[in-house]
């Protein structure tokens, strides 16, 4: 137990730590869309995300799947810029492909990318043990996960209250446009660092 708990206190620490600011801003890419009362449909797509990089760390830290360090380093802000440009194009989820079912599989697959990354920090680590440390390392990473899109929630209600006063809350529809204004300016922000990073990354 004590295993489990210190690397759960490890996988937190990883996703809240500032060195791993590429993960909180997919994470914040993933809920820009999402209103208060769509809580229950952003944790799932960010179990999606976290199952998702679950199956490529294990796989890595048991040596079944090696990928290039610089390569996986420059795929995890593709991830991101990708999450934000659907955030932009797609106005009506619920008539895409899937309906709204599809961003789940969206994270889950990208979470595969993000796994990688995580396998390389934790490789080392886990030597002969690797059942409990990799189940405790997921678990603290979702916890933190889940802990950053409460805080983004909380931060995303403050941003839909001031943009609505300053279009006038009296004016029908003004919720819809408030949340059109902040998804355009969280994920336009979060298109400008992935593509920093994509440039600083570039493996070619």
């Amino acid at each position: 137990m004590s295993d489990l708990f210190a690397f759960a206190t490890l996988g937190f620490r990883h996703i809240t730590d500032p060195r791993g600011a590429d993960h909180i801003v997919f994470l914040l890419a993933l809920a820009a869309i999402y209103r208060f009362k769509d809580w229950r449909e952003c944790v799932w797509v960010v179990t999606a995300f976290t199952v998702g990089h679950s199956v490529t760390l294990a796989m890595a830290v048991t040596g079944m799947l090696n990928l290039p360090t610089a390569l996986i380093e420059f795929l995890i802000p593709v991830t991101i810029l990708a999450t934000a440009l659907e955030n932009l194009i797609v106005r009506d989820r619920s008539a895409a492909l899937w309906g709204r079912r599809y961003r789940p599989v969206f994270a889950g697959l990208f979470g595969l990318v993000h796994g990688a990354g995580f396998a390389n920090y934790l490789r080392s680590l886990f030597v002969d043990r690797i059942p409990m440390p990799l189940l405790g390392f997921n678990l603290g990473l979702e916890a933190g996960q889940l802990i950053v899109i409460a805080l983004a929630f909380v931060t995303f209600a403050v941003l839909d209250r001031a943009i609505s006063s300053v279009v006038s809350a009296a004016r029908r529809g003004d919720g819809d446009r408030a949340v059109r204004v902040r998804t355009l300016a969280v994920s336009t922000l979060v298109m400008s660092i992935a593509a920093r990073w994509m440039l600083e990354r570039f493996p070619w």
